[in-house]
């Protein structure tokens, strides 16, 4: 799979880590930046990596900031994205589960290297459950309704 992995000067450091362990897990990350500790904003790089969801070149996106907020933030404001900011196991088995996340943001000051890392392996190993299909084609009809309205 395709996986565009990005961060802010927080998450650089832990974006790193979690390079090789896509790599090992069989996908293939494409970083998107930031590519040094220097100050950045999370913005930037949040909306780079959920574009690349949203316009179809990419299967997943991984953000890391310092919260994870922020850049979820961003993320959602995207159609088609829908981001999910899980610090723990439980909201990364439900997000992909439940609500078919398909970008990840994660708070590299809220959790360390071994707990993302296992986050990270959730997240991906995760099946969308279709019992909750219908939810998800009534956030597409809504997006759908809002951004039809904006044009």
């Amino acid at each position: 799979m395709r996986i565009v992995i990005a961060s802010d000067h927080g998450g650089f450091a832990l974006k790193e880590v979690l390079k090789p362990l896509l790599v090992e897990l069989g996908h293939e990350p494409v970083d998107v930046g930031t590519h040094s500790s220097a100050p950045v904003d999370y913005p930037d790089f949040a909306f780079l990596a959920a574009a690349s969801v949203a316009q179809k070149e990419a299967d997943l996106a991984i953000v890391i900031d310092g919260a994870g907020i922020g850049s979820s933030i961003v993320a959602n404001k995207l159609p088609g994205v829908r981001a999910a900011c899980c610090n723990d196991l439980f909201t990364a088995r439900n997000s992909r589960a439940h609500n078919d996340a398909n970008v990840l943001t994660l708070g590299s000051r809220v959790i360390g290297e071994g707990l993302a890392a296992e986050i990270v392996k959730v997240w991906l190993a995760t099946t969308f459950e279709a019992r909750h299909a219908p939810r998800i084609e009534k956030i597409i009809k809504l997006e759908g309704q809002l951004y039809g309205a904006l044009r």
